[in-house]
Order: structure tokens, then sequence, then C-alpha cells
């Protein structure tokens, strides 16, 4: 079984391993639990994500509307969230309106990934990534972390 965190109503929903979870909805406000982009989320948000979702990765893009290299991966980060869902979430957390949420993660430099499986963060990443390198640094951090 596996559990997310609606990207719009912010209710926890459950989704049974063989069942395509890409075409999952919401069981409280009927939007696709999966949507192609990653989801904006506040620092709240962001702690319920992590407290709530089961059996599937976060990839959280830590970022700020001034940081050049910020704006350049944002495209790149759009792409790599159509080809890693349903299995990866992804979420961006923009540090300016943050600074907290940004602190409590230590994110010392932006852009930086962050990857999380239940809750716990397994890798970090700093600096600017294409899709192509964003998808096979979560795959193989997530592969190095089940192993």
């Amino acid at each position: 079984m596996r559990q997310l965190v609606c990207h719009a109503c912010n209710a926890v929903n459950r989704m049974p391993l063989g069942k395509d979870a890409s075409e999952a909805k919401c069981g409280r406000c009927g939007d696709r639990l999966f949507v192609g982009h990653p989801i904006e989320v506040s620092g709240e948000e962001l702690a319920a994500h992590r407290r709530s979702t089961q059996g599937l990765a976060l990839l959280v893009d830590v970022w700020a509307p001034w940081c050049g290299p910020c704006r350049m991966m944002a495209p790149h980060f759009e792409k790599a969230a159509a080809r890693l869902e349903p299995n990866v979430r992804l979420l961006k957390l923009n540090s300016e309106d943050e600074p907290h949420a940004a602190a409590e993660l230590q994110v010392s430099g932006i852009p930086t990934l962050l990857l999380f499986r239940d809750g716990k963060l397994v890798a970090r990443q700093a600096g600017a990534m294409s899709a192509d390198q964003i998808v096979a640094w979560t795959n193989q951090a997530l592969a190095k972390a089940a192993a």
C-alpha cells in the first residue's frame, strides 16, 4: 500500500500497489494525485508530505526566484517530474518565502535537491542539473538507499 498527500486539498490518500497510480484520484476532492509537474509547497505542506507519504519517494527542489541557476534548472525539474512520476513525487520549496523550512533542512546553497523516502532524507545534491541528470541521480540514490 502506498500513501500520499493530495496536492489540491492536502488529504492523505492510500493507493493499492497493484493499481495504476498515474490514474489515481483524491478520495476527498477528486483531483488527480499525480499531475506530471512539480508541486509548490510551503514549509508546513512539505512537513505534511514527509509525515504522510509512504511507499514512494519525495524529491524536493529548494530554490529562490532571484537565483539564476534555479531558474535555469526549473524547466528540467518539470521534465523530470513527467519521467519520475508516479514513483517519485516532485515538490518545490521557495527558500525566500520559507527560510525557516530551508534552515531546518540545512540548505546552505541553492538550488538543492533533497530526496526523501518514508520521511527520511536519503540523498542531497546542490547545483543545477539537466532533466537527464536529475532522473539518473534520483534513480541511483533510491537504488543505493534500498541496498
